[in-house]
Parts: C-alpha cells; structure tokens; sequence
C-alpha cells in the first residue's frame, strides 16, 4: 500500500449528500476482483450519458476542477459494503475524501485501501465546498502526521480522528499482514525469552 503523510492539492468538489456506494460504483460493474481499472467507471451514471458521452455539467467533466481530494457531501459512502467503492475512488486519482459523515464500512474499506476519509464539521465541509467552487484553484492540506485539514486561501484547520492503527498502516504503507511482519523481531525476541518445556 502506498504510505500516505502529507498531501497538498487542489479538490474535486462534490456537494451531494447520501452518495451510496451504487452511485460510486454501479453494480453492473463489480465483475472484476482486481483493483485496478475501477476509476474509469466512477460515478459511471452520473458522469455518462447512455451512449457513453461524458455529461458536461458533471464535476469529474470539468476541467476547471482537477486534485487528489474529493469533499463529498454528508453522509458519504452509504448502502451496500461494496469494497470497489474505495478501489474506484483510489484507482481514479484520489488520495484523501472529505465528509462530515462517512458510513462505517465505508470508512474502513477507504483505509485498508490507502485512502484517507477526513470527517470534518458541517460548517468547515461547507465553507471547503463554497470556496473550491468560486476558486478551482484553492489547496487543501491533509496532514495525517498531525491530523489536521487545512483550507490554505484562509488558513482555516479542523483537527480529524482516525483510529491509531490505521494511522500506523497508512504513515507506513501497511496493510494487516505488513504490519504483522513488521512486529516479526519483537515477536521472534518475546519467544526466545520464553521458557521451554518439553
């Protein structure tokens, strides 16, 4: 997985609320078992016309918006525990998602898949949203070392929680059994320091 600290970009604003994970990645498309070639289909009903011609008024349409953090409206990620949700999002370019609410499985699919959910106050997800459609070219700052979100036109931070251990895989590109292996010395001196019988 690929370790994730400090990420500066510009965002792909979309002020939509209870986007499920259907509308993300429709079902249809759930065939595959890789991660990869997932992107193209994000958001495929929303961003496609029925004979495959991107519709204009989509954001991810819009060359005016481009960056590797998505802000969401609240609740994002809803509906059924689909994975490909997060390998989509993460195969399209995205690094970080910005929420005032994401569902649970949601959440913890987008980590074990090196994608970070920052939850963030509804006042801040707006002003973010508000700010980044006047200004396509605005930054955000997602620091995962200090967990904090900063708007860099105003300076505006939130603080965001993450659970320590998944901070601890992303800061060092680790999934489950990567840091397992990591803990391998500790676990090879803890059993030569046991006593044997037998």
């Amino acid at each position: 997985m690929q370790k994730f600290s400090l990420l500066t970009s510009r965002a792909v604003p979309l002020p939509i609320e209870n986007i499920d994970t259907d509308q993300i990645i429709p079902a249809r498309f759930l065939k595959a078992t890789s991660r990869e070639g997932f992107g193209q289909n994000l958001f495929r009903d929303w961003r496609y016309q029925p004979d495959n011609t991107p519709k204009p008024d989509f954001v991810l349409n819009n060359p005016a918006f481009a960056g590797q953090i998505l802000v969401a409206g609240k609740n994002f990620g809803c509906g059924s525990s689909r994975e490909h949700a997060a390998w989509a999002l993460a195969d399209y370019g995205f690094r970080v998602v910005v929420s005032s609410f994401f569902a649970d499985i949601f959440k913890n699919n987008a980590l074990n898949n090196g994608l970070l959910p920052v939850v963030v106050s509804d006042g801040f997800l707006q002003t973010i949203l508000q700010t980044v459609a006047q200004q396509p070219a605005a930054e955000l700052k997602a620091d995962l070392e200090n967990q904090t979100l900063t708007l860099l036109t105003n300076q505006q931070t939130e603080h965001f929680d993450i659970n320590p251990y998944k901070k601890t895989c992303l800061l060092n590109g680790f999934d489950d059994l990567d840091y397992l292996l990591s803990l391998r010395p500790q676990i090879e001196q803890f059993e030569l320091a046991r006593p044997q019988f037998g």
